[in-house]
């Protein structure tokens, strides 16, 4: 398989996180990731603008080919749900603008991709995500993480294809055959943060 990026998106009006992992092979490198945050008092419009535009410079800046992302989850919150859909409508356009190929996950097949169980909880996925990027520190904050466990489940469902993908998986963590990532530090990480710095308020 030819190396590709894969951006992972965990979707959220207030938080909307996004990861860049790079893939070759069953070699995974985490390239950065971040988060965009959009304050409650803002209007609408503007928040939606701004997930749009940052996620727009990390595509242009990181040059991913395809996308990983969280779909929607209502649980027992219908308004939570709906604001976490435009959030997610707005980074999907910015996605759709650059001809990105879109894997579309629910939480729990991404809990079964990193932990292997649908039912893991947010430190469980950090800490898996730290160990299959070979990351020194479990990414912060938790929305990130999620973004960067929606492109390992893309690595999983599309790149490797069902139990194939399982079993590549399994071979990552068994046998340590991943990349040192930088997170947000180093070069990537610094450029990464000039983007949301320089990104719309």
């Amino acid at each position: 398989m030819a190396a590709r990026t894969i951006l992972g998106i965990d979707p959220g009006l207030a938080n909307t996180g996004w990861g860049i992992v790079r893939q070759s092979g069953s070699r995974l490198e985490c390239v950065a990731y971040g988060c965009v945050s959009t304050p409650a008092g803002v209007e609408l419009s503007r928040r939606l603008a701004k997930i749009h535009e940052q996620i727009d410079a990390v595509i242009s800046h990181f040059g991913p080919t395809c996308l990983g992302i969280e779909t929607v989850w209502f649980g027992q919150n219908i308004t939570a749900a709906f604001a976490t859909g435009q959030a997610r409508g707005a980074a999907l356009v910015a996605c759709a603008q650059h001809g990105l190929s879109v894997g579309e996950f629910t939480p729990r097949q991404i809990k079964m991709a990193v932990v292997g169980t649908g039912t893991a909880d947010k430190a469980q996925v950090q800490y898996m995500v730290k160990k299959l990027l070979s990351l020194q520190v479990e990414p912060k904050p938790d929305h990130a993480s999620d973004a960067l466990a929606a492109a390992i489940c893309y690595t999983t469902h599309e790149g490797f294809g069902g139990a194939g993908g399982a079993d590549a998986l399994a071979k990552l963590e068994a046998r340590g055959r991943v990349m040192a990532g930088a997170g947000t530090g180093g070069p990537a990480g610094a450029a990464a943060r000039k983007i949301l710095e320089e990104g719309a308020r």
